[in-house]
């Protein structure tokens, strides 16, 4: 079940420049991305209309596409407007085209309804664009189902013991969040108290931790540091104080194929705090190595189903999980009715 009518994340902007034509597998849909002269972004379907052969196999001629097959042009909206040796173009002649939009130094692709693009609901990530904050990011690629990582995402308490050795908070799994459903998505929030073994680049301190999971699977997280026991004077958000720290984070989980995913994420502190550039690197190499506990542990878990199918008995802890898959079912209710 793929939610289509949403952005998905397709690439860091970096990836993508010059003339270079940058093939891309999203939802099992074949998509070729390329620059136009105005350095906007054009995706087509990956396979020209004549012979299927790929279009990321061919080249840019201004803003237009020529395959490297048999020499059909096409224009960045997918319409074919040559073809070596004849005139006239045949109806339907033409590809799909999707709507891609750069943000928050990623880019974005339409996969539903283009009459249904609405800028609008492109999640508020930060990118490395922004002056507030020093971020670090990178990417993996999954052989597991997206909503393997969407679950992860959406219920922290393994972060007690999946990353024990690296994150080092058992509070996680000890306590649980407040979690409000959201119109295309829940938002999670809770305080953690200061940890007896924290990491090292962790200061001394409460830290008050809210974030937003937003379909497809976008996590965009606010974490902020206060002196030792400021979270006793609160049951929810801090008010009316500055903290120590704080930093946000950036997280995308893209579906490439039903068992295949690419995981994007980026985080780091505000850029005016005091030793921001060093803390900002500290956390990048933690996250890397935190992330790659998560792989190894959804991979795992992917083969697992492969092999003996899906069980699950429920507890406490997915109440995350479970009302983010209920939001995502929703939508894609929303959409085969529309549809129908």
């Amino acid at each position: 079940m793929y939610v289509k009518n949403c952005w998905y994340v397709a690439a860091w902007d970096h990836e993508l420049m010059g003339e270079s034509l940058m093939p891309r597998k999203l939802l099992n849909q074949a998509i070729v991305f390329y620059r136009k002269s105005d350095g906007t972004v054009a995706a087509l379907e990956d396979r020209c209309c004549h012979r299927s052969a790929p279009l990321s196999m061919g080249k840019r001629e201004g803003d237009c596409l020529r395959c490297g097959y048999h020499g059909l042009k096409y224009d960045s909206a997918g319409n074919c407007i040559e073809i070596p040796g004849q005139t006239v173009i045949p109806g339907g002649a033409q590809v799909r085209s999707y709507p891609a939009i750069v943000k928050h130094s990623w880019i974005w692709v339409w996969m539903g309804d283009t009459a249904k693009a609405d800028i609008a609901l492109i999640p508020p990530a930060v990118g490395f664009d922004d002056p507030n904050y020093i971020l670090r990011g990178g990417q993996m690629d999954y052989d597991a189902n997206y909503q393997l990582v969407n679950d992860n995402l959406c219920d922290f308490s393994h972060v007690s013991f999946v990353h024990e050795s690296s994150f080092r908070v058992m509070e996680y799994s000890e306590s649980l969040p407040q979690i409000t459903r959201l119109p295309r998505g829940i938002r999670v929030q809770r305080w953690l108290h200061d940890p007896p073994d924290r990491p090292d680049f962790v200061p001394a301190g409460d830290t008050w931790q809210v974030y937003d999971y937003l379909a497809p699977g976008v996590l965009l997280m606010h974490s902020a540091l206060y002196a030792t026991g400021t979270a006793a004077n609160f049951t929810g958000a801090p008010a009316g104080i500055e903290p120590l720290h704080a930093n946000f984070s950036s997280q995308a989980i893209t579906p490439m194929t039903d068992t295949t995913s690419r995981y994007f994420y980026s985080m780091g502190p505000r850029s005016f705090e005091k030793g921001a550039a060093e803390l900002a690197d500290l956390i990048g190499v933690s996250i890397n190595k935190a992330f790659a506990e998560d792989k190894r542990m959804i991979e795992a878990q992917q083969r697992t189903i492969n092999e003996q199918g899906f069980k699950s008995t429920p507890i406490r802890h997915d109440s995350g999980p479970a009302q983010m898959r209920r939001v995502m079912a929703r939508l894609a209710e929303e959409e085969s009715s529309a549809a129908a």
